[in-house]
């Protein structure tokens, strides 16, 4: 299995559908929404469309949203039903209804902009030539007053698009047909759990007793949730990256060290909320710049406002970077340790695709994950994550979860998620299409419009979950730790852990 950097994948067989990123599901003789954001509808008023500069990753504007993302207006009101059902399955507080309330009201000062626009020019025209002068000056007059309405009528239409821009970003991407409701569902089990003869210990305390954790002084300088790893633990985290990163580039990955610090619209045009409620997202003060809590985001920026060569794509990179989260809300025994902490490193996929190979892509991405944590000896299960449990972003969404013998329980390892176009709208990443199929009986070929890119993502190591994996799975009865095969050339020869 490999990621080459070329469209050699399978395509959707006759009538399979595909999935935009509001979701709609195309195929079956329905036809397909406009992609294109200037695309006209039946009213001939142009679908709400993004400025040049929607994606522009600087302050945002005081009275507007941080972003303009080219979002489908006229799809979300002609499939309204469909777009307030996925929002209820997602326990998402959007509002619909209100986005296309917006969106009428939109369209209809649109048209009353473009009636005194007509009626402006048409005095204009009027003033030319001799006439008297009261006349001139009445046509002045009238000149004023319609530019006054004019001016009147855009500002209106800027406050509804900014209010429309800002409901419909609250819209989730639609659910894939097959996505389970609100439990997850198993789809494979790998491995089985160890039989453990002795009395098991968690890795916090076999961090400590080995002395590779220091959760103490992590505490003293930066505070709770923070660590430091030493000797051997240092060793593994350093080893686990570079064994995962030999792996992904193996398969076709293209290497990339990512920025740990970007700015905080970029953050929303991925889905991301550093503004919300309980964020999970670290902002700097007097500041637009914001601390990652993934490599996806700048991996993702680095494409935005692009038109990319449908010959290019996919493009399969994998990035590594800190990451850093609040984990508001979160405590008590689910986040002991390491498994849940503010800042750890990770090792993340990111695809850029056409719409045609991103289902099959995610499943590569799976298998992908599913043989990195077969190799090093663990027991765990995928499993297809609900409805209900799905970022905004996500279409489907895949996750690993390991057995954690010292917690007496699975977690998750990692997630492999399909964005469709969600976040392709709002950072403006589009493609090509071959103009091969536009060409006929030798005619010359035609250039066609661009369409946007689906993107995928998917954690291939996040440090400290592999080390709490390995820890609990691998100890000895000793007090020792076995490190799996695969890692030991990159521990540099060691084998074992143990306190000297």
């Amino acid at each position: 299995m490999s990621f080459p950097h070329k469209s050699c994948f399978r395509l959707v067989p006759a009538g399979r559908q595909l999935v935009t990123g509001l979701g709609f599901r195309l195929g079956h003789g329905r036809p397909a929404p406009h992609l294109c954001p200037r695309a006209l509808g039946a009213s001939g008023i142009a679908d709400a469309p993004a400025s040049s500069a929607g994606a522009t990753a600087g302050n945002p504007p005081a009275d507007g949203p941080a972003f303009k993302a080219y979002i489908d207006f006229k799809a979300i009101r002609e499939n309204l039903e469909e777009v307030r059902d996925n929002c209820r399955r997602r326990n998402s507080g959007a509002d619909p209804d209100l986005v296309v309330s917006l969106y009428n009201e939109f369209v209809e000062v649109s048209r009353e902009c473009d009636r005194a626009r007509a009626a402006r020019n048409e005095n204009s025209k009027s003033m030319k030539g001799q006439m008297e002068p009261s006349d001139r000056q009445a046509l002045i007059e009238k000149g004023q007053q319609l530019k006054d309405e004019l001016g009147r009528l855009e500002g209106r239409l800027t406050d509804i698009q900014n209010t429309m821009q800002r409901e419909a970003q609250k819209i989730p991407n639609l659910t894939h047909p097959q996505t389970p409701d609100t439990e997850p569902v198993l789809v494979k089990q790998v491995g089985e759990p160890r039989d453990f003869k002795f009395k098991i210990k968690d890795h916090v305390e076999l961090g400590e007793a080995l002395d590779i954790i220091d959760f103490d002084a992590g505490a003293q300088v930066s505070g709770s949730k923070f660590y430091y790893l030493r000797n051997e633990g240092a060793l593994l985290e350093l080893a686990l990256v570079h064994w995962t990163f030999a792996k992904a580039v193996s398969k076709g990955f293209v290497p990339v060290t990512t920025p740990d610090l970007v700015r905080s619209s970029v953050l929303e045009m991925c889905g991301f909320q550093p503004r919300a409620d309980n964020t999970q997202v670290y902002s700097i003060a007097d500041s637009p710049l914001c601390l990652t809590g993934t490599a996806e985001v700048p991996l993702a920026g680095s494409y935005m406002n692009r038109i990319l060569k449908s010959a290019d794509l996919p493009i399969c990179m994998v990035g590594f970077g800190r990451c850093f989260r609040t984990e508001a809300g979160a405590a008590g025994m689910a986040g002991k340790g390491l498994y849940r902490v503010h800042q750890f490193s990770k090792v993340e996929l990111f695809i850029l695709c056409t719409p045609q190979q991103s289902e099959d892509l995610l499943k590569r991405l799976v298998d992908f994950e599913e043989e990195l944590y077969a190799e090093l000896g663990l027991h765990f299960k995928i499993l297809d994550m609900p409805a209900s449990d799905l970022g905004a972003p996500a279409e489907r969404k895949f996750d690993m979860e390991a057995w954690m013998p010292g917690l007496q329980r699975y977690g998750e390892l990692s997630s492999a998620s399909n964005c469709t176009d969600y976040q392709s709208r709002r950072l403006n990443i589009r493609y090509r299409p071959d103009a091969d199929a536009a060409a006929s009986g030798g005619k010359k070929q035609k250039k066609l419009p661009t369409e946007f890119v689906h993107t995928l993502n998917a954690t291939a190591c996040a440090v400290p979950r592999l080390v709490v994996a390995i820890l609990e799975n691998f100890q000895q009865e000793d007090g020792t730790v076995v490190i799996p095969k695969p890692l030991i050339p990159y521990m540099g020869g060691v084998d074992r852990i143990m306190k000297f």
